[in-house]
């Protein structure tokens, strides 16, 4: 059997992009010293000195580009993924930099002005460059060119019919050339390999589900004299997921498919979020917290503040507190009356502090403590948990981070009473939502969206 090449290379496979931008980003950085020499200095020549450690230093942010990956392929990635990886390398140059500098006693030696404009001008150069980069390459992708050309097997599913759409597709690199319809028996494996063959492909994508294992020990067996990239993308079907991704757990990679996206570097960002922004929320509010307190217990008999027990993280009970808004009553053993409208326990005062969710002010105490978030899924009562777990789906993964005085499903609309099964089910998708899609602006942005709604939106009972 004669071999013959099976794709045509890309035009960033002929012309690698990656080591031109590893040129270009050293250049970068030495234009940047020399800039920032002349608004110093006013000059641009520079003595040994500064010459030696404009080149150091570029060397140095080419090897912290290197380590973040910044020079791995960008096929498939968003620009805001290359700019992460691009910034994170800056940072680990500047402390690397800084710390030799300081071990070694040699900062006196060098203008401290210089220092702050070369960074600057070559953080927003290596910017533009990248940004430059991408729209090159856009535009080539959307000419035709620098496309990898795709197999496609799918057996109908939402996966396959997403990565079907030519358009998006084009922008990430990639073009569908043919598709195949996945088949039970292996009469379909010769026509892929036929297609991989006919179109010269670069990749084939298996659309297929978790029990079609023998399926693709059969690709594998039929492509393997091909050079042809093979990628397994699943399809999850009505499989609820949240924080998916792969992991490496003991040197083997596993595919996540219900984990806390509240980990590491999350869950420290996720606290002092808290501390900082609680903190100062709490002084702000104690002159209205102490005039509610001293509203309520002037009006009602019975303590100021509610306590009650409610499921937090990890399913691990805690007290939360809330302004009391109701006259004191006995509830029934294991029995949760959820307020109503025009529910006549709630006091005059409660009704105002409800409407305008000032009785959840005290919660700021939970989230100093450590048992609560500024913004996370609304903790139920523990009664509601055990009635709702096995009636809305995955009601139970939303105990998988720390529960919130406000939240995503809050803001949209999703707030106070859940008379009916559609409006907890409503409540737990958008607290599903908000753990998949955590990030500190989402937060910044529903306590923005909170300080608004959470004092004129409609009334919560």
């Amino acid at each position: 059997m004669l071999f013959r090449p099976q794709y045509q290379p890309t035009f960033a496979e002929r012309y690698p992009i990656q080591l031109l931008a590893a040129v270009l980003d050293f250049l970068t950085v030495v234009t940047s010293c020399y800039a920032a020499h002349f608004w110093r200095f006013g000059r641009l020549a520079m003595d040994g000195r500064y010459t030696l450690t404009a080149f150091l230093f570029a060397f140095l942010v080419i090897c912290c580009f290197w380590a973040f990956g910044v020079y791995g392929s960008w096929r498939g990635k968003s620009f805001l993924h290359q700019l992460g990886r691009l910034y994170a390398g800056w940072l680990a140059a500047l402390g690397i930099a800084l710390t030799l500098t300081f071990s070694l006693k040699i900062s006196t030696n060098y203008s401290r002005q210089w220092a702050f404009v070369m960074l600057a001008v070559g953080v927003v150069a290596s910017t533009l460059l990248r940004f430059a980069m991408f729209q090159f390459l856009r535009w080539l992708r959307s000419s035709g060119r620098n496309l990898k050309t795709v197999v496609l097997v799918g057996d109908g599913g939402r996966a396959a019919e997403q990565l079907g759409h030519e358009g998006p597709l084009r922008e990430f690199g990639y073009r569908v050339a043919h598709s195949l319809h996945y088949e039970q028996g292996e009469g379909w494996v010769s026509a892929l390999v036929e297609a991989v063959e006919e179109k010269r492909a670069h990749e084939v994508w298996l659309c297929l589900p978790l029990t079609a294992g023998d399926s693709i020990k059969a690709v594998l067996y039929a492509l393997r004299h091909h050079v042809v990239a093979v990628r397994f993308i699943p399809e999850w079907g009505d499989i609820p997921l949240l924080n998916h991704k792969v992991s490496n757990i003991a040197g083997l990679y596993s595919l996540d498919l219900s984990c806390s996206p509240m980990d590491g570097p999350a869950r420290l960002v996720k606290r002092l979020e808290d501390i900082v922004i609680g903190g100062a929320i709490s002084v702000a509010i104690l002159p209205v917290c102490l005039l509610i307190a001293f509203a309520i217990k002037c009006t009602s008999p019975g303590p100021v503040v509610f306590k009650q027990y409610r499921t937090g993280i990890n399913g691990k009970r805690f007290k939360v507190y809330k302004f009391r808004s109701m006259v004191v009553h006995q509830e029934s053993e294991g029995c949760v009356t959820q307020a109503t409208k025009n529910d006549a326990r709630v006091t005059a005062i409660g009704a105002f502090i409800r409407r305008t969710s000032l009785d959840e002010l005290p919660q700021f105490f939970n989230v100093l403590q450590g048992r609560m978030s500024i913004v996370g899924p609304r903790p139920h009562a523990l009664a509601h948990n055990e009635y709702y777990k096995d009636l809305v789906e995955s009601y139970m993964q939303r105990h998988k981070v720390k529960p919130g005085i406000t939240g995503w499903a809050q803001v949209n609309g999703y707030r106070g009473e859940t008379d009916t099964l559609e409006k907890m089910q409503k409540r737990v998708e958008h607290d599903l939502w908000y753990i998949d899609n955590w990030s500190l602006g989402l937060d910044i942005k529903i306590i923005l969206w909170t300080l608004f709604k959470g004092f004129v939106g409609k009334a919560a009972y």
